[in-house]
């Protein structure tokens, strides 16, 4: 008889002497019962839980050939620990009339599968069980659970004789590399270009592998990604996942667990970012994606592109509304003009003009002192009166409700002493409603926010250059820019005089325009700002010339 010796071991922990070990004593036993030995399959370090093995799947191609009368192994669970496994094995061997013999049961029956195949089965979920049972115990204590993500390496020390496991400390060169991704995603850089920007300087990711745009971001509810991983801020969180095998393929696939069986522990010396940091990431993810959601499906993609230029996408022709685009290198021209010819205005401007007038009005009339210290002055003083008067209605309806209170208990006294008119009734309903109706008013006021300190113009005045200091410089730019962009609705430019006249629209024309307009009343010498202020709110939107 032509027999097929088959050995495996599951785990890397064991001796890959332990395969030769099999071999060893199957081999003995096939001499002793006169079998010729056609092959010899393994597999290494790899479960009993799947049967996607190579030395397995050949085992099995030649038996079911024909090429072999039986299969010998150590035990069964060496071919399979799983029970549908174990049985489609035994079937299939069955049909083409191969036997199967274990050293440790003899000749495989239906008795065998059955009984087997619930003990291995049985042992697969024990050891899942005391392994994460244990792996518990090690997190609840601030130890690994398992993985080592980027920033961290795993420190061994001995002690009392034994070699301790799970303990972890940072790597300062990867944890500023981790710094500088948060930072520069605050900055507005997408994870796209900070992968990019890391692969060009030769900054290598996990396990020394490439930067990816998906190695940054990750998956936030999965806790995943160089963006959202806690243990960053010194939160160890475990069990977000459990891992299944897929019964097709053998490939584990993860499945999550709902927030009760998380374990949670604070680890603050694997602390990289500060928790500042960590908030304005997670912010901005978060606008991201719901500005993503809420797009059009047919916008998505443009409103997503980064700008390339300051004010890309916001030049606009004052004659026909068509946007103001590349004519040839840095010139800008009307795309009616150029591609529809459906407008008359043929001017250009260099991209450059356009961005240092508006970058001159930011610096130059927003930090004229002979006005700016004035204007914040009586901005904080009207929103002052605003939010004082506020207050004051607050308050009011909290004394009403007092009032209205005590008015009800007067009329229920009466009910009790006997008095029941049709008058009490109706006023005991009146009284009712108005109660209702403060509490509900009260439930959604908001508090009204903290008065403004006169001196808010300094604190204007010092944000305004710093926004014009980091416009000039190119580290800085990027974030600039899109706080300038959150001020700028469209610049717009119309044909005047044989030249291009330049209007800006949005919360800045509105800034400017009352720094430039503002006047002093003759009455009572107060500076008078020609805009509408709304309490909780900046500057309505307005147009001013540049």
């Amino acid at each position: 008889m032509k027999v097929a010796i088959y050995a495996r071991y599951s785990s890397e922990n064991q001796r890959e002497a332990s395969i030769e070990d099999q071999f060893r004593i199957c081999r003995e036993f096939a001499r002793k019962q006169g079998w010729i030995i056609a092959g010899e399959y393994s597999d290494h370090a790899i479960s009993g839980a799947t049967l996607m093995r190579p030395g397995f799947q050949a085992m099995m191609a030649e038996a079911l050939r024909g090429k072999v009368d039986v299969v010998l192994a150590e035990a069964l669970d060496r071919f399979s620990r799983d029970q549908e496994d174990t049985a489609g094995l035994f079937k299939r061997l069955t049909f083409a009339g191969v036997g199967i013999v274990t050293l440790a049961e003899g000749d495989i029956t239906f008795l065998h599968i059955g009984l087997k195949g619930t003990m291995n089965a049985m042992f697969l979920k024990e050891l899942a069980d005391k392994t994460r049972r244990g792996l518990r115990g090690r997190v609840e204590l601030g130890k690994a659970g398992g993985g080592l993500c980027f920033g961290y390496r795993i420190v061994r020390t001995f002690k009392d004789g034994v070699v301790s496991t799970g303990e972890r400390e940072v790597v300062p060169e990867e944890a500023d590399i981790i710094r500088r991704i948060f930072k520069d995603y605050i900055a507005g850089i997408s994870p796209k270009q900070i992968a990019k920007d890391l692969n060009r300087e030769g900054l290598r990711g996990p396990r020394g592998a490439l930067w990816g745009p998906s190695t940054i971001y990750g998956n936030p509810k999965r806790g995943t990604g160089i963006l959202h991983n806690e243990l960053y801020i010194g939160r160890l969180v475990w069990n977000k996942l459990r891992y299944l095998k897929d019964p097709d393929s053998g490939k584990r696939v993860s499945r999550p667990n709902p927030e009760s069986e998380w374990v949670i522990s604070q680890v603050p010396a694997l602390r990289i970012v500060d928790d500042e940091q960590w908030q304005a990431v997670q912010a901005r993810y978060a606008a991201v994606q719901k500005k993503w959601r809420s797009a059009e499906s047919g916008k998505r993609f443009r409103q997503f592109v980064r700008p390339k230029y300051l004010f890309t996408g916001m030049t606009k022709c004052g004659v026909c509304g068509a946007g103001f685009v590349v004519y040839y290198r840095d010139r800008l021209g009307c795309f009616g003009t150029r591609e529809r010819g459906t407008c008359t205005n043929t001017l250009t401007i260099p991209r450059q003009e356009v961005e240092a007038r508006v970058l001159a009005a930011l610096q130059e009339k927003l930090l004229r002192q002979d006005f700016f210290e004035e204007f914040c002055r009586e901005f904080a003083k009207e929103m002052n009166r605003l939010r004082m008067e506020q207050r004051a209605s607050l308050s009011g309806a909290k004394r009403e409700l007092e009032r209205v209170k005590r008015e009800i208990e007067k009329v229920v006294d009466a009910i009790v002493e006997g008095y029941r008119t049709p008058e009490l009734k109706a006023r005991n309903d009146s009284l009712q409603e108005r109660k209702n109706t403060l509490l509900a008013q009260l439930a959604v006021a908001d508090e009204p926010p903290p008065l403004l300190h006169p001196s808010m113009a300094d604190l204007y005045r010092s944000k305004v250059e710093e926004l014009a200091a980091a416009l000039q410089r190119e580290d800085t730019r990027l974030e600039a820019s899109e706080s300038l962009r959150g001020l700028v609705e469209s610049i717009v430019v119309t044909p005047r005089d044989g030249q291009l006249g330049i209007e800006l629209k949005g919360n800045l024309a509105a800034m400017l325009t009352a720094a430039q307009n503002a006047k002093r009343s003759p009455e009572t010498g107060d500076l008078c700002v020609p805009m509408k202020v709304v309490a909780g709110a900046g500057f309505e939107p307005a147009t001013f010339g540049l």
